[in-house]
Order: structure tokens, then C-alpha cells, then sequence
């Protein structure tokens, strides 16, 4: 069971448990009317469903807080339908769906290391490193003398993403992307 938390400890990102499942405050508005209580105005987002809705509380309100954990897990593979991971510490496995990875699908390649959170030991999503580094998997060539605009070209990664690129990296080549914006970062030798 989570701490319990009042009104007054709500925060932007603050993690709460409704009904039995967890929800993130992605805004939050404070307001003190001339008279009574004082008004905590929440977007909710549900972590499971990613249903977003808005609800008041007033400031004797108490909340519990969700019971979530981080654990490092190893992606292993894609079956088609589920994706696998297995815990780095005790060697479980566990499936996720494709909603539950989220935009993450672009840049997981096998044994790669990420954060696993985990609902009452349920996986509800995961956390990449901030960088990875995957092959060019087809690019075309660039076009001579279009260097100096800083010019970009479409390139197709291992993984089936398409970013762009500068027009010097070549197919087959390695590559840094930075997974919370999806762009190109630098090449690796």
C-alpha cells in the first residue's frame, strides 16, 4: 500500500492510486477563492489506459500513492504480438503488448538494458536509455555539393524507424539517436 498523501502535497507528476489503478498529474492549478476551502485543479492521466480527464479537489482530500516500481529488465525479443523481457536479476520473464511499450518499439534491439515499471508487479510501461546506438539499415547517397545548407536525407534504422540524417553518414554505418526526441545525434566509429 502507498503513502497517503493530502491535497496539499499534490504536484505536477505526482503518481496517485483511483480505483485501484495508477494515474499521473500531468497539470496541476492551485487557487484560494476569497471564501473557503482552497481548490486543487488536476489533469489526470491514467498509466495504464492513457485516458486523460480533469477532477477538483478540495484541501481536505487524501489520495494514496501509487505503488509503482522500476526494475532493469533485458529486451530479449518479438514474437509477433507480445514482447519479451527478462529480469536482470532473477532471470523471470515477462510479456508486454505493444501499447505498452509505446513509442519505445523504435529503438529496442535485442539485449538491451531499459526500466521496466511495474503496477502491483504488472508491467504498465518502460524507460529507454536517453541514447542507443543502431545500425543504418538504408539510406541513400547524398547528393554532391548540397553540403554547406546542412542538408538531411531520409535513413531507414535497423529497427524499421526512419530519421533523418546528414547527408556524410552512409548506410551500414552506426548512429547515436537520442530516444526522447527520435533524432539523429552524432555517427559511432
Amino acid at each position: 500500500m502507498g503513502a497517503v498523501l493530502t491535497a496539499g502535497e499534490l504536484r505536477k507528476g505526482a503518481k496517485l492510486e483511483i480505483d485501484g489503478e495508477p494515474y499521473l498529474i500531468v497539470d496541476f492549478e492551485f487557487s484560494k477563492p476569497g471564501k473557503g476551502q482552497a481548490l486543487y485543479r488536476c489533469r489526470l492521466r491514467n498509466m495504464i489506459t492513457g485516458v486523460q480527464f480533469d477532477r477538483t479537489y478540495r484541501s481536505g482530500d487524501k489520495f494514496t500513492a501509487a505503488d509503482l516500481e522500476e526494475q532493469e529488465m533485458q529486451y530479449l525479443y518479438n514474437d509477433g504480438d507480445k514482447y519479451h523481457f527478462m529480469n536482470t536479476s532473477n532471470y523471470e520473464q515477462i510479456e508486454m503488448t505493444p501499447e505498452q511499450v509505446g513509442d519505445a518499439i523504435h529503438f529496442l534491439t535485442e539485449n538491451l538494458n531499459v526500466n521496466v515499471l511495474l503496477f502491483q508487479n504488472r508491467p504498465i510501461g518502460l524507460s529507454l536509455p536517453n541514447f542507443v546506438e543502431l545500425h543504418i539499415a538504408k539510406s541513400d547517397p547524398g547528393i554532391k555539393g548540397d553540403t554547406a545548407s546542412g542538408a538531411t536525407k531520409p535513413a531507414t534504422l535497423e529497427t524499421g524507424y526512419i530519421i533523418q540524417v546528414p547527408l556524410f553518414v552512409e548506410e551500414g554505418e552506426m548512429v547515436r539517436i537520442d530516444t526522447r526526441s527520435g533524432q539523429y545525434v552524432e555517427r559511432v566509429k
